[in-house]
Formats: C-alpha cells, structure tokens, sequence
C-alpha cells in the first residue's frame, strides 16, 4: 500500500546524495574507529589488516548488489524489517525488526560510553577539573535529541562538517607518515592474498567487518531521499567503496610507520596507544591536540547518525502496529519521528543514569558490550538480508537478473555466515567479557528475535487486516527510472 499525508509520513525530498553517504559514514565514526579499535585489529590480524578492509569491503558490495536491487521493490525506513518481511514472511520480518531496534540502540547508547570518556578526559586535560564521564553523556543525549528532532536535513549538514573534520586529521596523519618515509621501509605485503587470506586471520575478520555496520541504513532514509533508489542505491556503493579504500589505505599508513613485521607486537604492547603514537611520533603537537577534539566530536556524530537510525526503526513499527502507534508519528512541521526519538534518547538517558547509579565501566561495561550487541545482531541481519532478497526477486522479480537476483547475494549470504560463525567464536574479543555475560548478551538477541515473532503473531489474532498488511508500506518507485532489463547489472 502506499502512504497517505499526515502524520505517519517522513520529510520526503530533504537528503540527496551527499547527504545520505555523510550521515552513513557519520554513523561509522573514522576517526574513533582507527584510533580506538583498529590497534586490535592489528593485534590479531598485523600487517594483515589493510587487506582485510578490502577484502570485507568486497563482501559488502556483493550485498549491496541484492539489497539496493531489492530497494528498488521496497523503500521504507524499516529497511530490514521490510526487506525480510517481503521475502521471508511477516514473522520473520517482525523478529528482524525488533532485533534491528536492540542492534542499533546497542551501537547508539553505547558509544555514550565513548563520548563520556573523551569528554572527562579531554576536560580534565584542558581544565584542570575533573567531572564524572556520565555529565558528559547526559549533555551528549539532549544535543542529540535536539537535533533529531529539528529533523534529517539540519542533522545531515552537522554530520556533514564533522566528517570531514575526521577524515581530514587522519589524511594529514597519513601524509606525515608517507612524508616522513614511515619505518624506513616501503612495503605492499598488507595486501598480498598469502598474507591476508590465512586461517590465522579468522579473528581479524571477524573484527574488520565491523568497520561497515551502519552503511546499510542508505536504505533506512530512503523514503527522505531526493532521487529515489538512483539516489539509495548511489550512496551505498559510494559509502562502502569509501570504508573499503580510505580505511585500508589509513591503516597501511599504520604499517608503514611501524613496519610490516612490527605491527603487530606493538600493538600488543599499547593497544590504547597505537595510533595517538603514530599522531605523536610524526605530526606535530598542535595536529594531535586536534585529534583528541575531533574525538568527541566523531563520537558525537557517531551518536546523531544511529539516533537517527534507531529512531526511523521504531517509528517504521510505530507505523505498521507493532508497537504502540505514537511511535509511528511524526511532527507536523519538522516531518522528524519525534515520539519514536524521544523514546529512544529517553531509553539512553534510563541506561546512563543506571550505569552512573551502579559505578559501571563505561568503556568495558557500556562501549564494548553495546557494540558487540549491535556488531553480531547486524551481521545477522545482512545474512537474512541476503536469503530474502534471493527469496523475493527469483519469485516477484526474475526480470531483475541471476547475478543481482542470486549469485551476488547468495556469495554474500556465505560470506556473512562465515564471519557471524567467527564473530560468535570470538565473543570474548568483541565483549572483553567472560563466558556468563557473553551468553546473556547472545541470548539478548535470541530474546529480541523471538519476541518481535510472537509480536507478529500476537498482531495475526487480535487484527489480522492489519496484520496482512505488514511490511506493505512502501513508496511508488515507477517514477524513479525505468526497469531493470534481464540479466543487466
């Protein structure tokens, strides 16, 4: 069915191309990412890693083959909700909501945790005064709910500056390094197959796969996109050939500064420390001083883009019925899912308070527990991706093609059943926990997938109109650009 004016509708129109890669790419956070989790990367993978990105970014874009075909059939902001529900029923695709929503406020809530330790740090640093990381977090939580519900447009000029902010320190890092001739030493070996493509590297990619959670949810937006699909499907090969190539490159610039044959015991020996000593070593003091600013602020993106996200999914099942329909509403003048973004910033305001009220960690107890939820649900998620795509289009959409319709995403569908085995296998480096809390945290998912099941199922009994109508909200595509003739790609 298509929508009608009013309340239920998003702001149509109101992000092209640039702004829908800014927002994806804000979500992922470069500059937090190669500072804070590439070293342990380079712990399990060393001189491995560049080509790990490269490798993984070539699985993504074999997903993203089916998935952005299949936004051709399904553009709604519950993005894998509708994609699993239209190719593997409404139950199943319920369930991958739910598990979407705990993904994303995982991934969301816990990077306040980051956030809240840059912050107390980099005040304490510049100050002299010491304040508790949580103050930070809480001021953290109502800027974002701020600019959430001014809406998409003003939260993706933000976005916009602030990435290119982090991704500039990290290229004058890169420059420094090649400038300065790194270890004395030129090597190409990070992307040699004999050195990337080893069983030992099973742990670096279950990790690396982590630097493109998020550059799916194009497809979240994709009901705001000017352009329709054309404009979807753009900014996802746009945002993975980034994270694929600006990362692999980035981390090179790593190796190059400490060695191919070093990386890896110097990571072992200052995981915390291995790329602000790279910062220290080859740039000078004001370019560092930079970086630790940019920190907050790429968590602080981080932070906009997945509340965003996260928003858009409980609005889209605020929508649809299956959770209260005040989720589903969004602001008259703002077209912002302002109910389903109060919600969600006040469920992170709930979690912040708790962790300052019991004294927990906000870095082992809050960031890596909530990014491994999210990590493992959206491996996950793709891999259901995957089967519904091939499910849909052999059925609804043949003329789409056998490469698009089954080979790509059927590689990707291996793929990523490869690296959810390895990542579950490798709980522990995702977690830093230990066997009791690890089962919980999987069974959290278990928990969130069978539920949104049994909400479908509830839904089924007590309103089965509606219920057959789940997942159907879409948008006309005709007018985007013309059909999709056999077997082109």
């Amino acid at each position: 069915m298509s929508t009608t004016p009013g309340t239920d509708r998003l702001a149509a129109n109101a992000m092209g191309t640039k702004d829908l890669v800014f927002t994806v790419l804000a979500a992922l956070a470069p500059l937090t990412l190669i500072v804070a989790v590439a070293p342990l990367h380079f712990l399990k993978g060393g001189a491995a890693v560049p080509g790990g990105y490269l490798v993984a970014g070539g699985v993504m874009a074999l997903f993203a083959v089916g998935f952005m075909t299949m936004s051709r059939y399904v553009r709604n902001a519950g993005a894998f909700y509708a994609t699993i529900a239209r190719g593997l029923g409404k139950p199943m695709g319920s369930g991958a909501a739910t598990l979407a929503m705990l993904a994303y406020n995982g991934l969301q809530i816990s990077t306040y945790g980051a956030l809240g330790l840059y912050g107390a740090d980099s005040f304490e640093k510049y100050t002299g005064t010491s304040l508790p990381w949580w103050v930070f977090a809480l001021v953290a939580i109502v800027l974002v709910a701020w600019l959430g519900f001014l809406g998409i447009h003003t939260s993706a000029k933000i976005l916009g500056v602030l990435l290119v902010l982090e991704i500039a320190v990290l290229v004058v890092m890169a420059g420094y390094v090649i400038a300065k001739g790194g270890a004395g030493e030129t090597s190409f070996t990070s992307f040699s197959p004999e050195t990337v493509l080893t069983p030992s590297n099973a742990a670096m990619f279950a990790l690396v796969f982590g630097a493109f959670m998020g550059f799916e949810s194009t497809a979240i937006f994709s009901e705001e996109a000017r352009g329709g699909i054309r404009t979807v499907r753009r900014a996802t090969y746009t945002a993975v050939a980034f994270i694929a190539v600006f990362y692999a490159f980035i981390t090179w610039t790593i190796v190059h500064a400490i060695g191919a044959g070093g990386v890896g015991a110097a990571a072992e020996q200052d995981t915390a420390g291995l790329v602000t000593g790279i910062f220290d070593r080859y740039t000078t003091g004001p370019i560092t001083s930079v970086m630790e600013i940019l920190l907050l602020t790429s968590a602080f993106a981080a932070l906009l883009a997945l509340h965003n996200a996260a928003n858009r999914y409980m609005f889209a099942l605020g929508r649809e019925g299956l959770v209260p329909a005040a989720l589903g509403r969004t602001h008259p003048r703002r077209r912002s899912p302002h109910v389903a973004g109060a919600v969600q910033s006040l469920l992170a305001t709930v979690v912040i308070v708790a962790w300052a009220v019991f004294g927990l960690d906000p870095y082992l107890e809050l960031l890596l527990w909530g990014s491994a939820i999210g990590f493992l649900g959206i491996i996950a998620l793709w891999a259901l991706c995957c089967l519904a795509v091939i499910s849909f289009l052999r059925r609804k959409a043949p003329e789409s093609g056998l490469w698009r319709s089954l080979i790509a995403p059927g590689l990707s569908f291996a793929a990523l059943c490869l690296i959810l085995g390895l990542a579950i296998a490798n709980v522990s480096l995702l977690t830093g926990a230990g066997t009791a809390t690890n089962a919980v945290l999987l069974g959290l998912l278990v928990i969130a997938f069978a539920a949104g099941i049994a909400a479908a199922g509830s839904l089924r009994s007590r309103d089965p109109r509606r219920y057959s109508k789940l997942a159907e909200t879409n948008f006309d595509e005709a007018a985007d650009e013309p059909a999709v003739p056999a077997g082109r790609t």
